[in-house]
């Protein structure tokens, strides 16, 4: 087998939800010897094995030796202690040989540290091997790292004519509930949930994910300029939520903190919330991912912002006709002033079709 058969092999045992091991990436590992694999391992929750950790317990588990053996694995190996101890220590006191990468670990505690370590050590260090799908698997990770923001994916259902509500605001249901079962699919990928006040005021959603099992809910995270949404909102039962506002009116934060929300400022200009600083602080509190599903008006503002990496499009087989639009963005004065997209996936979910875009050229 190639190295590239191999690594596909240690991408297949990272399998999971980004956010049962989040702040972690997804890893996965296999250690071959004499064309044999033996030993496997994936990434643990925080506090947990690391996947090269693991590999090497599987082997020992099935009674093999790594002395000599190739590690294939889809990150970096760690030099520092964290939660656990280095994995470069462990490969080298094992004795492996060499140790294949798909990619270098942007955390900047282990950018090129791991490898230099294990090169130091006599351990033939092969990295690049799949790299850009590497990095696919763990978007909100390299995102934060690189761009000290999360990954955001913005989730919108509408009819075919681009509607996700009437004018009266009427909105359920228009998908099904395949599609429905399917957007839970993706919330549990991500560690945060946001949406904005009008939305909670118009549809009091939980905000939850519900029908597919999680370790632990996402937080949630309301956009709420005037801290004017309902302390009995169904979004503040359970976990405290994070209210991000223009300006914080002492009695409304006593009220909602109270509920177990937490108040945190970020003024912007015209007394809207700066959202490039709820970005910067959802990564300062090592958010990964972000899941959107919010009105016509945050989804506009979170495009025109440059905030939006993806969008996740339900879209029915109906026309609404005169109703709410997907997107509140002003008018162009020419074509080159839109956003550009790119396809990523188009499938049928039930009767639904679900469109995923990533944005390459923001408006």
């Amino acid at each position: 087998m190639t190295h590239e058969e191999y690594m596909r092999l240690a991408m297949s045992m990272a399998t999971g939800l980004p956010s049962a091991v989040s702040p972690n990436p997804l890893v996965g590992c296999v250690i071959v010897k004499d064309g044999q694999i033996i030993g496997r391992g994936r990434t643990q929750p925080p506090g947990g094995n690391h996947a090269e950790i693991e590999a090497l317990v599987d082997a020992a588990n099935n009674g093999f030796d790594p002395m000599g053996s190739t590690v294939y694995v889809t990150l970096e190996p760690c030099p520092h202690y964290g939660l656990t101890p280095p994995c470069t220590d462990r490969l080298i006191q094992a004795g492996v040989s060499v140790v294949v990468v798909a990619s270098t670990d942007p955390d900047p505690r282990v950018s090129g540290k791991g490898f230099t370590q294990l090169d130091d050590a006599g351990v033939q260090v092969i990295s690049g091997i799949l790299e850009e799908e590497a990095r696919r698997m763990n978007v909100g990770f390299f995102s934060r790292m690189e761009r000290a923001r999360p990954w955001v994916r913005l989730k919108v259902a509408a009819s075919l004519d681009g509607r996700t509500a009437l004018l009266s605001g009427q909105s359920q249901w228009i998908t099904s509930d395949a599609a429905r079962h399917d957007s839970h699919l993706w919330r549990a990928r991500a560690d945060a949930i946001l949406t904005g006040s009008g939305t909670v005021y118009t549809d009091d959603p939980q905000l939850t994910v519900r029908g597919v099992e999680v370790s632990s809910q996402p937080h949630r995270v309301i956009i709420d300029s005037r801290l004017r949404i309902s302390p009995t909102s169904k979004v503040l039962t359970g976990e405290g939520a994070w209210l991000f506002c223009a300006q914080a009116e002492m009695e409304k934060v006593r009220v909602l903190s109270a509920c177990g929300a937490q108040i945190m400022e970020a003024p912007g200009e015209n007394g809207m919330v700066d959202l490039h600083e709820v970005m910067r602080e959802l990564a300062r509190r090592k958010i990964n991912e972000v899941h959107v599903e919010a009105g016509s008006i945050l989804n506009g503002a979170l495009i025109r912002a440059g905030l939006v990496d993806e969008l996740l499009i339900y879209l029915a087989p109906s026309v609404i006709g005169r109703g709410l639009p997907m997107f509140d963005m002003p008018e162009l004065s020419g074509l080159n002033e839109r956003s550009l997209l790119e396809f990523v996936d188009v499938s049928r979910v039930g009767e639904d079709l679900r469109i995923i875009a990533r944005i390459t050229a923001p408006a």
